[in-house]
């Protein structure tokens, strides 16, 4: 598919992040099977992997020439071979509550990526999301947790091109207290975040956290 189809379609409607940043991910705290997962649950950030938050800059300095972004295109699929992902994205939007939709649960291996917002790999920060599990086991992104800075996160578009992103930080947030303006604000390069559900876990309530996994563009083909 030729990127001309794309021409112009560049999203213009904006939603604040801050209005959809608090129970983003409210539809990925699923139940988890007890028989299925273990006690030990999925595995959740380092400390090795941790965003360093002592000052208020969104990501960490560009070493070199930065990487030219790309135009505007649909994001198509996720593939982060570390924790063995390679998953179709859909689309997805806001519910009738504000909040951005999930995937649909039923396929444990599908991701969403939020379509009124940035495309991975164009100038500013896109966002991918998927469940940790659903309730016959381990979903796309049980594993994200485990990721460690260095590790690259691809993303195929509609376009035929492809944006390689370097993580750089790996954090587990309450949605009790989710840093949204850090998370989702515009570091003035191309970035990506790639968030499900973390944390503590009960039946009640399910996960009390996001992972959220900090990337920047450093290849494109």
């Amino acid at each position: 598919m030729g990127q001309q189809h794309y021409a112009g379609a560049e999203r213009t409607r904006r939603v604040p992040w801050g209005a959809v940043a608090l129970v983003m991910l409210t539809g990925l705290a699923l139940l988890r099977n007890g028989a299925e997962f273990g006690e030990e649950g999925p595995p959740q950030p380092a400390a090795a992997a941790s965003l360093d938050l002592s000052s208020d800059a969104a990501g960490p300095p560009v070493e070199g020439e930065p990487v030219q972004p790309l135009p505007y295109a649909p994001a198509s699929r996720v593939k982060i071979s570390t924790i063995n992902v390679d998953a179709p994205i859909v689309d997805v939007s806001l519910d009738a509550n504000g909040w951005i939709d999930a995937p649909p649960a039923e396929d444990p291996n599908l991701a969403g990526w939020y379509q009124n917002d940035i495309a991975p790999g164009q100038r500013g920060t896109s966002v991918v999301v998927g469940h940790v599990d659903n309730n016959s086991g381990p979903a796309v992104f049980y594993g994200l947790g485990s990721l460690q800075k260095g590790h690259r996160v691809e993303v195929e578009r509609y376009d035929g091109r492809v944006g390689v992103f370097e993580v750089y930080g790996v954090e587990v947030f309450s949605k009790n207290d989710f840093p949204g303006a850090r998370v989702y604000g515009d570091t003035g390069h191309a970035e990506l975040r790639v968030i499900t559900c973390g944390g503590g876990y009960s039946k009640a309530g399910g996960y009390d956290g996001n992972v959220v996994v900090f990337a920047r563009l450093v290849e494109t083909r």
